[in-house]
């Protein structure tokens, strides 16, 4: 799987993930200090599905509708960098082939993966919140 991880997500995740074959391009190693808006040009550009620890992506694909080729929110605080590590490439490894297109949050005992973001683009459900889909990990 090719991702790109911004920069606040853990070098212990972007390790294990390259250790797991998937191409994983890092912020911290390329570029560090560039906007969210860059950072999302650059995944879209490349076709990586965005990994980050930052909330902000959710407003920038959502409420001002930025297309993303994919999002990855880690919302894993609170656990080792090794556990949090652990959990991104099992999901990743069981995941992500539904991942493309969609915004996925993965918090402790849960991942939501929610409809293909070109669709989300062009609509949005009555709440003005995309339908999502749930599992735990």
């Amino acid at each position: 799987m090719r991702l790109l991880a911004d920069e606040g997500v853990d070098a212990a995740i972007v390790g294990r993930l390259r250790s797991h074959g998937h191409d994983v391009v890092y912020v911290a190693e390329l570029s560090p200090g560039i906007t969210d808006d860059a950072v999302l040009k650059l995944a879209n550009a490349d076709e990586r599905i965005l990994m980050t620890a930052d909330k902000d992506f959710g407003e920038l694909v959502f409420r001002l509708r930025r297309v993303a080729f994919g999002v990855l929110l880690v919302r894993l605080s609170g656990l080792s960098s090794e556990s949090k590590a652990d959990a991104v490439a099992r999901v990743v490894g069981e995941h992500g082939d539904e991942m493309a297109r969609a915004f996925t949050v993965l918090s402790p005992g849960l991942v939501r993966i929610r409809p293909p973001l070109l669709a989300e683009a062009l609509r949005t459900s009555a709440s003005g919140l995309p339908n999502a889909r749930e599992s735990g990990p």
